[in-house]
Formats: C-alpha cells, sequence, structure tokens
C-alpha cells in the first residue's frame, strides 16, 4: 500500500488497486509553490474523501472529480453540494459503514467546525476508518482529542497506521496527538496539518521526541514524497 502527502491533510493513498484521494489542498497551498496546478491537473483518484468543509480540505475536489470522474465520500450535506455540481457522490453520517471495492469506511467523530467555501452548511465533521484485506488506518480530519478515539479500537479491526493532525491553534498539538494515539492504539502515525501556516509550524525534532518517548513513531513525510506500508 502506498501513500503519497501532498501537504497540509492531502493525501493519495493507494490500496487494492484502487486511489483515494484524502482532503485535496493542493494547488493554493503556499508550501507547493508552482507544483500545485500540475500536481491537480494530473493526479489520478477513484474516490475523494473530504473530512470536512474547510477551504483548505476541499480546494481543489471540484476539479479532481470531474475530471477523473471520482466519486465523493463525505457527509450527506457535503455530497449534496457536490453533486448540484453535477459529480458523483455517495453519503455517509458518523458511525455508519459502508463497503467500497477498495474497502469498508466508518465515519467517526471529529470534534471541529466546517463550512463549505461559499457558506453552506457542511454538517458535522468526521474521520475515516478504511480497512480492507491488505491494510486498516485512521485518517482524524481536523479535531482536537476526544475521548471518542478510545472507541475506534474497541469498534474497528486493529489499526496499522493513523494520520493525525499535529499543528495546534486549530487542531490537537504534539501532545495531545500523541495522547490520541494512545487512546487508538496505534504505534505509527503519520503527521498532518502542520507546517503550512505561521499559526501551525512545528519542531519536527522535538515532536518525534515526544512521540518516540511513548513507543510510538511519527513519519513526517515530505511534500510530494511516497512511503509504503
Amino acid at each position: 500500500m502506498k501513500v503519497t502527502y501532498y501537504g497540509q491533510s492531502c493525501f493519495l493513498i493507494e490500496t487494492l488497486g484502487q486511489k483515494l484521494l484524502f482532503d485535496p489542498f493542493i494547488s493554493p497551498n503556499p508550501l507547493q509553490s508552482e507544483n500545485g496546478k500540475a500536481i491537480v491537473n494530473n493526479i489520478e483518484a477513484d474516490y475523494i474523501l473530504l473530512t470536512h468543509g474547510h477551504g483548505d480540505h476541499v480546494a481543489d475536489a471540484e476539479s479532481i472529480a470531474k475530471r477523473c470522474g471520482a466519486t465523493i465520500i463525505s457527509n450527506y450535506e457535503i455530497v449534496s453540494w457536490y453533486q448540484t455540481k453535477g459529480i458523483k457522490g455517495h453519503p455517509m453520517n458518523l458511525g455508519g459503514s459502508k463497503s467500497f471495492d477498495f474497502g469498508t469506511v466508518k465515519m467517526v467523530n471529529a470534534v471541529h467546525s466546517s463550512v463549505l467555501p461559499d457558506g453552506t452548511y457542511a454538517g458535522n465533521p468526521s474521520g475515516f476508518v478504511v480497512s480492507n484485506t491488505e491494510i486498516t488506518f485512521y485518517i482524524a480530519g481536523d479535531t482536537a482529542l476526544t475521548m471518542d478515539m478510545k472507541l475506534i479500537p474497541m469498534t474497528c479491526p486493529k489499526l496499522d497506521f493513523a494520520i493525525l493532525p499535529i499543528g495546534d491553534n486549530f487542531t490537537m498539538g504534539i501532545s495531545d496527538a500523541v495522547l490520541a494515539a494512545q487512546f487508538i492504539e496505534c504505534d505509527k502515525i503519520i503527521g498532518c496539518h502542520y507546517d503550512t501556516f505561521g499559526y501551525i509550524k512545528i519542531n519536527h525534532a522535538s515532536a518525534q521526541k515526544a512521540f518516540s518517548a511513548k513507543g510510538k513513531e511519527l513519519i513526517l513525510l515530505p511534500l510530494n514524497e511516497s512511503t509504503t506500508l
């Protein structure tokens, strides 16, 4: 299984021959500079999963979905908004699970806010647990630390890795993310939602040391690079 990081909270995860794109904020990302538009014009996705409606998570979803014919998976409100634009979608809501050709998606709670770029109500933010015969992972979306995370190991297959926000200010910071890793009983964490703007810049070495002290591995993928898990 291959994971590619495009900055902020955008990941392309390739599993069982399917390409899952999460929270595509690429072309407006200031860290992408001139690369962003080219990536958006060439990236391939079968499904686009959106955790919530903020612009730094949905900015390129429409253009990629229309070019690729991708299906958007998100909550009912967000999927309905994209359907009015002629984009295929599968609506879900918190606590629900659904099987797709790439595996099963369970929509889990996130504590944050959410509104679409034009001001449309975007429903409740969420995270996703994706599981199949190859791997199981949790992508938290933007969230505070929440006791609901303790439900994940009780209701889902054991996680092989998790993607957690670590940038603080708008989401969990490092110390809360370490606790989150303990709550979800996962030792391999990929960080997201950090460094893009001044508010969320982190010290990489200190962050990795904090996770290591609790027996956890924090992976900070370089922009536009991939890893195999």
